[in-house]
């Protein structure tokens, strides 16, 4: 997908086709042309890197991605709590670390204010966040953090910017993955204006190998992406998801998409031919056209379409042809990738990594003063008995024995003294009963 930042090349024997289709197609002012890419990587190897912050996610997203149970999930919320309160900067995961290290060993003092928090609770939400870690969410979390905008810029000649995403290493990471999604899709649905039915969206998503993203997904992504979908659209963002099959998209999500786009499936196999009936049952039927032959009839650049009209209803299914692409269809070099990166327009923004003074430096801090202080507190409380025994080795042998002959004779001395008193008060108490008498 990351070729269509350059021109195609007339030379070149996949795209020989180009120019004759448009030519079918009538397309006078046709000509191989570069689009406006920019690339993002969450490894920021073969794009920008992508970011965002621990705060930014929150409690809420970060508990449903690591499937917490309520308990974990209250633990978690207690500790973005306690943050606000202190100001503490919560931004990648090494603080996320430190801070609930911090919770379980102050459990005691934050029960009485929050709640209880069991250190069970933080070893489990610890262990979460190891295993996203090792996924690389150590490189996702973190500053600076992307600026959603940055995916709906306009270039100056009127034409969007177009996002790619490298995503073939990201797919082997699912839990890593699931997350940046989550996160994407809930930034979008909560801090776009609501803005109608606009003519031109202001921003379109294509899931290609959509197949993959719903393969074994957190219930919480299929959630947010099933409510997305949904709502989206008056927020004037498109959903597109690409796939071999139709099947592989859930009923839940694929109930929500009104545009559709369906190229040949070929029915060699009894799950292909349930996937060729699926196809031709989700769109609003044509009596002039049988969708289910035509489906498996489709050549290269062919589809079968069907849009949503004025009302927003779906228009009939048509047989189509698909205009053919002005980039160049095929990968990038190493050297074109760079150069790409070099002259993007978001250049140098999101490349060095920012990791300002927050939650973790001020909690180690903390945590390095209070070691000081117990250990000033352990040398003070000790220091009477080391001086007795020092006062002891400087009078040798038989000073240490004459002190501790004195020790023992004034306790002899006192339980005397306590039981004569004793005897004494029986003895006056017992005149003064017998005169009574």
């Amino acid at each position: 997908m990351a070729g269509m930042a350059l021109p195609g090349s007339p030379t070149a024997k996949t795209h020989a086709p180009f120019a004759r289709r448009a030519a079918e197609l009538g397309l006078g002012d046709w000509a191989y042309d570069s689009n406006p890419v920019v690339l993002w990587d969450l490894f920021g190897e073969r794009g920008h890197p992508v970011r965002t912050t621990v705060s930014d996610m929150g409690p809420l997203l970060l508990a449903r991605l690591m499937d917490l149970n309520d308990v974990q999930e209250g633990v978690l919320n207690v500790a973005f709590r306690w943050a606000d309160e202190e100001g503490w900067l919560v931004l990648d995961l090494k603080d996320l670390r430190q801070l609930l290290a911090v919770c379980a060993e102050e459990a005691d003092t934050l029960a009485t204010h929050f709640g209880n928090v069991t250190r069970a609770s933080v070893g489990a939400i610890q262990r979460q966040l190891l295993t996203l870690e090792a996924q690389g969410g150590d490189r996702f979390f973190g500053e600076p953090s992307l600026d959603i905008t940055d995916l709906m810029a306009v270039e100056p000649d009127g034409r969007g910017r177009i996002s790619v995403l490298a995503a073939d290493r990201l797919m082997q990471s699912p839990r890593l993955y699931s997350t940046f999604l989550l996160w994407l899709l809930s930034e979008l649905f909560e801090d776009l204006p609501e803005v109608g039915d606009p003519d031109k969206p202001r921003l379109i998503f294509f899931f290609d190998e959509a197949h993959l993203l719903f393969d074994e997904a957190p219930k919480a992504l299929l959630e947010r992406v099933e409510q997305v979908v949904r709502l989206i659209r008056s927020k004037g963002v498109g959903v597109y998801f690409c796939t071999q099959n139709p099947i592989d998209i859930p009923d839940s999500v694929a109930g929500q998409l009104g545009n559709r786009i369906q190229h040949a499936l070929r029915a060699f196999t009894p799950r292909d031919q349930k996937a060729v009936r699926a196809a031709a049952e989700t769109f609003r039927p044509n009596p002039g056209l049988d969708v289910a032959q035509a489906i498996t009839e489709l050549k290269v650049g062919e589809a079968l379409v069907s849009v949503l009209d004025e009302k927003g209803a779906p228009t009939p299914v048509e047989r189509t042809l698909v205009a053919p692409p002005r980039g160049r269809v095929g990968p990038l070099s190493d050297a074109e990738r760079r150069s790409l990166l070099a002259n993007s327009p978001v250049a140098g923004r999101y490349d060095t990594p920012l990791d300002r003074p927050s939650a973790y430096e001020t909690l180690s801090r903390r945590a390095a003063e209070r070691a000081v202080e117990r250990q000033a507190q352990a040398r003070a409380a000790s220091e009477p008995a080391r001086a007795e025994t020092r006062r002891a080795d400087r009078q040798g042998p038989s000073g240490r024995m004459e002190s501790e002959l004195a020790r023992v004779a004034t306790s002899v001395g006192r339980a005397m003294a306590t039981q004569l008193g004793r005897s004494l008060v029986r003895g006056i108490l017992g005149s003064l009963m017998r005169g009574g008498r």
